[in-house]
């Protein structure tokens, strides 16, 4: 295992993709109007890209067009205190080909909003990291 400056251990690209699929909903993080913004999202992998389904007039269907995103996933246990992140960075694009939306909408993804998803969002995995804390790592704090 490797470790970070703050005693996180670092996840390899495989173990952070294997993380991704673990969960149904990440955040997309893109620019609206020059600003920041968050919006949760629900999603697929396909290959190592993210998907997402989206209405075609959405604020997040005209912020992400061949913009460079970050996507995050994550789970914690408040509990335990343990959990992992893992946040993906690369260029964004709207799904134009029909075949490519063809085999998209045959994926198993259900969005969690109402209304129509028939707008398709492809966010390549150019960057993929990831940390995960145990419990033991806050127990060998000094």
């Amino acid at each position: 295992m490797r470790f970070d400056g703050n005693g996180l251990e670092i996840l390899d690209r495989e173990e952070c993709l294997a993380l991704v699929r673990s969960v149904p909903v990440g955040r997309v993080v893109f620019t609206d109007r020059a600003l920041p913004a968050i919006q949760p999202v629900s999603f697929l992998l396909d290959g190592d890209d993210v998907i997402i389904a989206t209405a075609s007039g959405s604020k997040l269907a005209a912020a992400t067009r061949r913009a460079i995103v970050a996507f995050e996933v994550d789970a914690f246990d408040t509990g335990d205190k343990a959990g992992w992140s893992v946040t993906i960075i690369g260029e964004a694009r709207a799904v134009r080909d029909s075949r490519e939306i063809d085999g998209l909408s045959r994926l198993p993804l259900r969005p969690w909003t109402p209304g129509r998803h028939d707008h398709f969002i492809r966010i390549r995995s150019d960057v993929v990291s990831g940390r995960r804390i145990h419990p033991t790592m806050l127990e060998a704090r000094p």
